[in-house]
This record gives structure tokens, C-alpha cells and sequence, in this order.
């Protein structure tokens, strides 16, 4: 493949430093995960978002979470038409091969993709309509949440676009409920639904609470 290049100088320099510290500190944790496979308690599907470090905010070490990323942190509908589908891939790996015991769905402040969805939905977006578009045809998923949104009848569209990055959360935690194996383990109790919402600038974290519709501070 004549486009693969090495990596950055920049890049290779930050794993030899990795390679000297974190990892020589933690060989055997490391060997021991590389040995055992991974074990982890909780599936976390967040944004694929830079800003967005699950880890660092939990303080997570390696083997603690199985992370899926996606545009918009968010979850499709159960639909096995035999077509390519990462993140229900990723889901059912989790929750039928690891049997991890929480799943985790985190929105957070100013994304990208959630904003993309309400321009489009807004009319002011019409490249995103596009067939061809594959960042608004997977926004698609979040179309009855600007509905949602819409019906609110909210003056200011900052606050409007972010009661759409929560309602990304909540549509996600109904349609894990289409898939047949997330039903049946939440109902057997093996399996807890969480959704969070992160605000970058202030570091916060709220939680959804289903019985009030509402984010809670954590």
C-alpha cells in the first residue's frame, strides 16, 4: 500500500517515552492482561470527539472499558438487515461475549455532529440531506429528538442545541432497548442502562434520570 507512511516524528517519540515508563512500570499488569484477555465491567459509547477523554474523566485504567466511539455518541436502531454496522457490532460484542454489567452512553457540550443534525433539520444545512452524506444520514438517528427539541418551543438556540445533545443521550438509551439482547439482559437484571452528559469547559457531569426526564448533576 504505497500511501502508508510512517508515523509522525512527534508520535513515534511519545510511544518510546510510553514504552520507557508507563509500560515498563506496569509489565506485568499489561502481560497479564495480553494473557487473561480483557474483562471489562462496562461498555462506555461515546464521541468520537478529541475533546472527549472517558478515561481521564473516570480515571480508568487498561481492561476497565470496553469504548466504542461514534459521531454523536449515538445508537441506531436494532436492524439486522445483514449490512455493515459497527456500533451494533460493537454492542452486541459487549453485551453477549463480555457480559459487561453497565452500559454507558455519554453526550457532551458543543458537538460537532449533534449541531450538524440540528442545521439540517433547521433547513440551514442542506449538504447534510445529501444521499451521499454519511455524517447526515447517520444524523438521521437523532431527527425525533430535534423534534423533540422543537416542541419545547425554546427562545434561545444554544440552549435549544443543548437540550439536543441530552436528547442524543435519551434516544440512544431507547433504541439499546430494540436490541433483543440488551432487553433481555437489563430485564434479567445482568445488565444496567446509564446515560451522562459531560460539559467540557466546566468539567461537569450529569446524569439522566428517567423518572423526572431531566440530567442531574453527578
Amino acid at each position: 500500500m504505497e500511501y502508508a507512511k510512517p508515523l509522525p516524528s512527534y508520535l513515534t517519540k511519545r510511544y518510546h517515552g510510553w514504552k520507557a515508563t508507563s509500560y515498563a512500570d506496569n509489565k506485568v499488569w499489561y502481560r497479564h492482561l495480553a494473557e487473561e484477555g480483557q474483562r471489562p465491567r462496562a461498555m462506555v459509547i461515546s464521541c468520537c470527539d478529541s475533546r472527549v477523554h472517558v478515561t481521564s474523566i473516570f480515571g480508568a485504567d487498561q481492561g476497565e472499558f470496553f469504548i466504542h466511539r461514534n459521531i454523536a455518541n449515538l445508537v441506531p436502531p436494532y436492524a439486522p438487515d445483514g449490512d455493515h454496522h459497527g456500533t451494533s457490532a460493537a454492542l452486541e460484542f459487549a453485551v453477549t461475549s463480555l457480559k459487561v454489567a453497565h452500559l454507558i452512553v455519554m453526550g457532551h457540550s458543543n458537538c460537532g455532529g449533534v449541531n450538524g443534525c440540528y442545521d439540517m433539520c433547521s433547513g440551514q444545512a442542506p449538504e447534510l440531506e445529501k444521499k451521499s452524506s454519511f455524517v447526515g444520514r447517520w444524523m438521521d438517528i437523532l431527527r425525533p429528538g430535534y423534534n423533540r427539541v422543537k416542541d419545547m418551543n425554546l427562545d434561545d438556540e444554544a440552549e435549544a442545541r443543548r437540550q439536543l445533545e441530552k436528547a442524543a443521550v435519551v434516544i440512544s438509551l431507547e433504541n439499546l432497548l430494540t436490541f433483543p439482547f440488551v432487553k433481555s439482559a437489563v430485564e434479567g437484571e445482568t445488565l444496567s442502562l446509564h446515560g451522562l452528559w459531560h460539559d467540557i469547559g466546566e468539567g461537569g457531569l450529569q446524569n439522566y434520570d428517567p423518572e423526572t426526564d431531566m440530567f442531574v448533576d453527578v
